[in-house]
């Protein structure tokens, strides 16, 4: 008798943009991609000793790209390969997204642990002017 239940995988549950909440992970969401701005990424000083002795590895790419669905849009960090597939007016499925915190407001992100799948051209427009990377919070320790 086989357990096929084991190693059934979870149906994604598809959230929305104005959903994400700070320190959240674990999303699956479809959105559009509005614009697509490359970061210049600072070498660490005191590399160059390190360098002659490692193998010279590229700099890492880093993208900000404003990202969102007919709720909202929120600012997505895309890391080297990813830049590629961030270009403006695609469609994408982000799988096991995170929410990650940068100067007090919120970012998107896929790490090794998710997936970015290009998809079919989004009906939606995105609603750009609920941009919740623009939502500041404040931390606050709870005793």
């Amino acid at each position: 008798m086989a357990t096929a239940g084991a190693t059934a995988k979870r149906k994604p549950v598809f959230v929305q943009v104005d959903q994400l909440k700070p320190g959240t992970s674990g999303h699956t969401l479809t959105v559009k991609v509005v614009s697509s701005k490359p970061v210049p990424v600072n070498k660490p000083r005191g590399s160059r000793s390190l360098s002659a002795l490692s193998q010279p590895s590229r700099p890492p790419r880093i993208a900000e790209c404003l990202v969102g669905d007919e709720t909202g849009s929120i600012y997505f960090t895309a890391r080297n390969d990813q830049v590629d597939i961030m270009t403006p007016g695609a469609t994408v499925i982000l799988r096991n997204a995170k929410i990650d915190m940068f100067k007090g407001s919120m970012r998107l992100a896929v790490d090794k642990w998710g997936r970015i799948e290009v998809t079919e051209p989004a009906t939606f427009e995105v609603k750009e002017n609920n941009n919740l990377s623009l939502v500041e919070y404040e931390l606050v320790n709870v005793e």
